[in-house]
């Protein structure tokens, strides 16, 4: 589903002349349903990812940003880094917008209590510490 879809959206911005090096793109990666009993490798979801990027977003795209898509906080950094070490070329920069992949080690820590913000800062810091090395996109700390 993910190439069709990706291929509509830069039809469209194709369309509408819109300045493809002025974007992101936001995706989800490619990964098996949630009815889907089989378990897929790392590799195997970078690749299919890379190969869906491959085929339908322009080099002229300056970045693409993955979403974890509801995926773990292990499961989602551990894709990143499969897709960033993937053989294929890649032409755009490739870093991480995670959300809940991020923020629920964080949140548990935290679980609504002032005295625990100190402790939950640091999980959220850890966290985005063991995504950055994941990016092949130049990262701040």
């Amino acid at each position: 589903m993910s190439p069709q879809v990706l291929a509509a959206v830069y039809k469209a911005l194709s369309d509408h002349h819109v300045y493809l090096e002025g974007t992101l793109l936001k995706p989800n990666m490619v990964t098996p349903g949630h009815a889907c009993t089989k378990k897929y490798a790392p590799e195997e979801v970078a690749i299919a990812t890379v190969t869906a990027l491959r085929r339908t977003v322009p080099p002229a795209v300056t970045g693409i940003t993955f979403l974890s898509g509801g995926q773990s906080e292990e499961e989602a950094t551990i894709h990143l880094n499969a897709i960033n070490k993937c053989p294929l070329h890649k032409p755009w920069a490739l870093t991480f917008s995670f959300g809940r992949a991020l923020q629920a080690s964080a949140l548990k820590a935290w679980s609504g209590k002032k005295e625990n913000v100190k402790n939950a800062q640091e999980e959220y810091t850890k966290r985005a510490l063991v995504c950055t090395p994941s990016c092949n996109a130049p990262c701040h700390h």
